[in-house]
């Protein structure tokens, strides 16, 4: 299939490595898989290929008025015209069969694109304005963010997301039907998440000390929940004496954070490193007792599905994304998001029973590489935009349709939490409990092991017995032959 990726940023550059490395990994992917893939993307160092992707780069900015009335919206729309020029202009002669827009910041030039070529297009949202906001879109450049994600999921034949989570999202904001949202996986590289033994073991000596040790990592913002570890850093300390944690990572919360700890005495067992390199972070990672994720609002979950890789237990809040990826009891261990003593509880039954930890994170590792591997996250998306192509032409005939009949839809954005009711998402039985039934199973499972070893080394005393009895038979055989056999010979000699 011939692909028209639009993406705000793309490697090399200087902007969020998440989503360019994201965008670039699945592209990349794609490619392998047989599809011809372009990306357009804007202006920056020149790279004409990357890994089998075309890359085309658009005109650099002219010169932006910084005393625009909004230079942030302004500058955005000024790009989309160069990407749209850019894809037009370098368009090959067999054209392209679907275009896959990346976020909102390119909504302009997907849809002049799609008119263009007459082609469909897929968007993909990773997160939402509401949602990166707590629900609330207020002031002028939050609703127009809003309006444009709104006017994206219109226009699109199909849009993709992470998680279920964000599905509802995406429907409940932008009414999106539900057929027409696919939920894709966030992909991962694990083979890049495996850090070496020595990397792991000098991490361990950096950070741990003598005791148990925890590790955040993600930006440091109020909706990561950071501050709710370190509200339950004391009592963890209290349970587990010299535990120690790592917030690692940048962001404009990162001060008001290092006062916390300060304010609560956790300035020695706390550290913030700040952003680390991927190596480092992996072998951190994997050093980890426990990786924490306390978000309040986690649409997509990444860092968590890395931190598995990595081969680290997950202690993660049951809310958006996360609640996605780790099974309760199974591949790790949810937590009531903002529940600082929920916390402590999930962390303590990891801490106590480190086989029982090593079980969670060695099914977390296997879920990571078996669902989350980039090869698994193209074949899903192509799937995608093979439903697009079928499904265009009746999607664009009843969206003429409904503008002949109602006009052009205006967005209206209601005052007040547009996420005032998210979808709840039970955490299941306590940790304590888990741990329990854990304890139950190993003793069940040492049991059932013994008893089938003592059946076998009964049935081979068994074997033992039928075989002696045999060989007696066999021996007794033998004996009452002996005189008849001399007598022949005998015979024989005459």
């Amino acid at each position: 299939m011939r692909v028209l990726m639009i993406a705000w940023d793309f490697p090399p550059s200087d902007a969020i490595a998440a989503r360019e490395g994201r965008i670039a990994a699945l592209s990349a992917a794609l490619a392998a898989a047989g599809h011809d893939v372009t990306v357009v993307t804007r202006h920056g160092r020149s790279t004409a290929s990357f890994g089998g992707v075309r890359v085309v780069r658009a005109d650099p900015l002219p010169e932006f008025d910084p005393d625009a009335d909004d230079p942030d919206l302004g500058h955005t729309m000024a790009v989309n015209h160069l990407l749209a020029e850019a894809a037009i202009r370098t368009a090959p002669a067999a054209g392209y069969d679907v275009i896959h827009a990346h976020d909102w910041l390119v909504t302009h030039a997907a849809v002049t694109l799609k008119e263009h070529f007459g082609i469909p297009f897929v968007a993909t949202l990773q997160a939402t304005e509401a949602g990166r906001h707590q629900g609330i879109v207020d002031g002028d450049t939050s609703r127009s963010v809003h309006s444009v994600e709104w006017w994206l999921g219109s226009e699109a034949c199909r849009v993709i997301v992470p998680t279920e989570y964000l599905r509802w999202e995406v429907q409940h904001l932008f009414d999106v039907p539900a057929e027409r949202v696919d939920v894709v996986p966030s992909g991962i590289d694990p083979d890049v998440w495996t850090a070496e033994p020595r990397a792991v073991l000098q991490a361990r000596l950096r950070f741990a000390g003598e005791g148990p040790l925890l590790v955040y990592a993600g930006r440091l913002i109020s909706e990561k929940g950071v501050q709710d570890l370190l509200a339950a850093m004391p009592a963890i300390r209290e349970r587990h004496p010299g535990t120690r944690a790592v917030v690692a990572g940048d962001g404009p919360y990162r001060g008001a954070l290092i006062e916390e700890a300060r304010r609560l005495k956790l300035h020695r067992a706390v550290s913030f490193p700040g952003t680390l390199d991927q190596p480092t972070l992996a072998a951190v990672l994997a050093a980890a007792d426990a990786f924490v994720m306390p978000s309040r609002y986690e649409p997509t979950g990444t860092v968590a599905l890395e931190a598995a890789a990595s081969g680290a237990a997950l202690v993660v809040a049951s809310t958006g994304g996360l609640a996605s990826i780790v099974e309760h009891g199974v591949t790790g261990i949810r937590f009531p998001s903002g529940d600082p003593d929920g916390l402590v509880d999930a962390v303590d039954a990891l801490l106590q029973d480190p086989i029982f930890a090593q079980t969670l994170a060695s099914r977390a590792r296997a879920m990571a590489r078996e669902r989350h591997s980039w090869h698994a996250i193209a074949a899903r998306t192509a799937a995608v935009y093979g439903a697009a192509v079928d499904e265009s032409p009746a999607f664009e005939a009843r969206r003429r349709a409904t503008v002949l009949g109602s006009g052009l839809p205006v967005v209206f954005v209601p005052p007040g939490n547009l996420l005032a009711d998210p979808p709840r998402v039970p955490v299941g039985a306590r940790p304590a409990s888990l741990v329990r039934a854990a304890a139950e199973e190993a003793a069940w499972q040492a049991g059932a092991d013994a008893a089938r070893a003592a059946l076998a080394a009964e049935g081979g005393l068994w074997s033992e017995a039928v075989a002696r009895e045999a060989a007696d038979r066999d021996a007794a055989a033998r004996a009452a032959a002996a005189p008849f056999d001399v007598v022949m010979a005998a015979v024989e000699r005459r």
